[in-house]
């Protein structure tokens, strides 16, 4: 679906096939980030938001764009040690990061976001790191009216805050920690889609969810709101 996705260049997980050898390489470099960079602590922090809200009981968690699984199994990993038994369904695109997420134990899915194989209200929680910023604003927003409709709970976004700085910092940072030269460049890329915190406040406004937005350590963002279903 190359009309939906950003206009602001493109990056080698926006390819519906890439090579195995690649995914797994800027996979990895993901997860790296995630546990150095904030990536899967903002993920957390809004999952806590949801958390507020959420009923006494074991809850599904839907991670949409799930990579090699390495925020599942934080989140999973975290709430445990909370008393919370949050159980992940990890779901890509890519076939590679679905096998990457079932090595790891997960159950896990191939599906596009935009062909979601989720009826309304069937996933408790679901959450979308440093995805919604490979699409067009317009398509963000469907797409997040998307995820609203099939959570029964509450739905977290967390992605990149656009900064200058924060380009520069992903630059040194994926020399320093010896990433694949492509997700070098694919991080520079991601950061400058990303988005201001009025930004992606507009954009929840224009889906017509009311999400508060917060900036989060290493410059992420999170949205994260209770679905207006939601009981509890």
């Amino acid at each position: 679906m190359t009309s939906v996705m950003s206009p602001i260049g493109r990056e080698v997980l926006d390819e519906a096939v890439c090579p195995d050898g690649l995914v797994r390489a800027t996979l990895r470099d993901i997860s790296v980030a995630n546990t150095f960079l904030g990536g899967r602590q903002a993920a957390a922090w809004g999952v806590d938001q949801v958390l507020k809200h959420a009923p006494a009981r074991p809850l599904t968690i839907l991670d949409l764009g799930a990579g090699a699984g390495d925020i599942s199994h934080y989140l999973a990993r975290r709430a445990a040690a909370r008393g919370v038994r949050l159980v992940p369904i990890a779901m890509d695109r890519h076939r590679t990061a679905a096998a990457l997420c079932r090595d790891a134990g997960l159950p896990s899915l191939v599906a596009d976001a935009w062909a979601l194989p989720f009826t309304e209200r069937s996933v408790d929680i679901v959450v979308a790191s440093q995805l919604l910023h490979h699409f067009s604003r317009e398509a963000a927003a469907t797409l997040a009216r998307s995820l609203d409709r099939i959570a029964r709970v509450g739905v977290v976004v967390a992605d990149l805050r656009r900064a200058r700085v924060a380009e520069a910092g992903i630059w040194l940072a994926s020399h320093a920690f010896g990433f694949h030269p492509v997700t070098r460049q694919d991080g520079v890329t991601s950061v400058r889609r990303g988005f201001t915190p009025a930004e992606l406040s507009r954009l929840l406004l224009s889906a017509g969810v009311a999400g508060i937005v917060a900036r989060r350590p290493g410059y992420r963002l999170v949205a994260a709101w209770r679905t207006s279903h939601a009981h509890g």
